[in-house]
């Protein structure tokens, strides 16, 4: 027998092996299909790109949080007091669900800004640095090394010089293009920073695939940012040509203990120090705030978690719905349980409304998308496509009652793999808000039904939609 008939024979024997291991792994059948193909039609590369994304290791200790998510909602709760809580009725099954599922705790007494673009954040996200007096607490997917990031950087080291506590965990998969002196220059100056999942060989396999991708921002305990921007100049000037359309929200009140919370949980991960301290949870009431009914809960979600608790929302809220039904978002890869409730939503006669950009930062996830869109719309679904730029937001509102807006894009890879967080409002003020924000955004979109190339693409095209589409679980 020959070499070549040898090592062909071997790495036979190796794909056989990587087959069984995905199937063993009893995933959902799209996604063990999906690799199993990849692994046999695609040789060497196929195996190769399963070691790096296809392992599933998110039971193993080095992703677990669940315990110390139970701790410091215990260190939490000997804080917080609210006086005179009430949840609507009609919500009490979301709110429910999210207690059980996630430990996320409601929140009255809430003030809200939400900004649309990196224009009106950034200034806003640089004054209240400017403001702190105790603590600065940053957890971003990405902090670039840019003019932006450098200039945030320079504003945390002159709070910190103040005496200012700040801590920034960043992701170490999106910051890979980020320098260590940049984050060194902070560090010496004080600040800790830490890097989420760090990935080195040789355990790089085991770690790619399980990204932080939450952006959260908390502020002395008393003002919180959520939303869907990173610090970094393209959140401001675009990519390319495209300017960049985002939503990012301010919280003020009660459900900062709840971002303080998700943050405080992250940085025992990263760093292994438990913070309960009461100075990180303040009175929810400050500066001449005053109590309200504007009611939040903060959820996050990880490939940790027995259920995907944010997808579980978005289900519950879509097949809530009675009257409309508005989502924007950049990426739309829909597992099968969102793509069921959106559907059968749009064919119970609620007023389903889908929103993504006309043209995507990532060209091989537009391509996988135009399926589901036509299929959706097939449905009933209205669906838009933005044009002035890139829609980068992650927003979703219901019947004037119910707003979400955070990290989560509606894609197998938030739901199953990222760490997420969003924040999740019962308020009717607040959704008319984001009511009118997602109709000003609809009416700057074209509908997907009056592009024909869209609608009535060549078979050809359709072909390689389909493939993209098989693929999609792995995006």
């Amino acid at each position: 027998m020959s070499w070549v008939n040898i090592i062909f024979l071997i790495y036979q024997i190796i794909a056989i092996a990587a087959v069984i291991h995905v199937i063993m792994d009893n995933r959902q059948p799209a996604k063990t299909m999906a690799w199993a193909l990849v692994i046999w039609f695609v040789p060497v590369v196929g195996i190769v790109f399963y070691l790096f994304f296809g392992i599933n290791t998110r039971k193993e200790r080095h992703v677990s949080e669940r315990s110390m998510n139970q701790l410091t909602k215990r260190s939490m709760l000997e804080f917080v007091e609210q006086k005179d809580l009430r949840l609507p009725e009609k919500h009490k099954p979301l709110i429910d669900l999210f207690i059980n599922q996630n430990l996320s705790l409601p929140f009255k007494d809430n003030y809200v800004e939400i900004y649309t673009d990196g224009y009106q954040f950034f200034p806003a996200l640089l004054s209240a640095i400017h403001e702190a007096k105790n603590h600065i607490h940053i957890d971003m997917y990405i902090f670039a090394e840019d003019a932006l990031g450098n200039l945030v950087a320079d504003a945390l080291i002159a709070k910190k010089r103040e005496g200012v506590e700040i801590r920034v965990i960043y992701d170490d998969v999106g910051c890979w293009n980020v320098s260590h002196r940049f984050f060194e220059r902070m560090r010496e100056e004080g600040i800790e920073v830490a890097s989420f999942l760090p990935v080195r060989f040789p355990s790089f396999t085991s770690k790619v695939n399980y990204r932080n991708h939450r952006k959260i921002i908390v502020i002395d305990g008393t003002v919180g940012f959520i939303g869907g921007m990173n610090i970094a100049l393209r959140y401001v000037k675009g990519t390319g040509t495209m300017p960049w359309r985002d939503t990012m929200i301010k919280v003020s009140g009660g459900a900062v203990y709840a971002l303080q919370r998700a943050f405080l949980v992250d940085w025992y991960f990263v760093d292994r120090t438990l913070l309960s301290d009461r100075k990180f949870y303040p009175s929810a009431l400050h500066d001449g705030l005053t109590a309200n009914n504007c009611l939040a809960q903060v959820v996050t979600s990880g490939p940790v978690a027995p259920y995907p608790e944010i997808m579980q929302g978005f289900v519950r809220v879509i097949l809530g719905a009675r009257r409309y039904l508005f989502l924007e978002t950049p990426y739309f890869l829909p597992n099968d349980s969102v793509l069921f409730a959106l559907k059968t939503a749009a064919l119970a006669g609620v007023d389903v409304r889908v929103l993504c950009p006309r043209y995507s930062d990532a060209r091989f996830v537009e391509w996988a998308s135009r399926s589901y869109l036509r299929e959706i719309q097939e449905a009933g679904v209205q669906v838009s496509l933005y044009k002035p730029g890139f829609l980068h937001s992650k927003l979703m509102v219901c019947d004037d009652a119910i707003t979400t807006c955070g990290s989560t894009n509606l894609d197998f890879r938030s739901f199953e793999n990222n760490f997420e967080a969003n924040i999740f409002f019962y308020d009717e003020g607040m959704a008319l808000r984001a009511k009118k924000i997602f109709l000003d955004d609809e009416k700057q979109s074209v509908l997907l039904k009056d592009i024909p190339g869209r609608m009535n693409s060549s078979f050809f095209v359709r072909l390689w939609e389909s493939i993209t589409r098989m693929l999609s679980p792995l995006l």
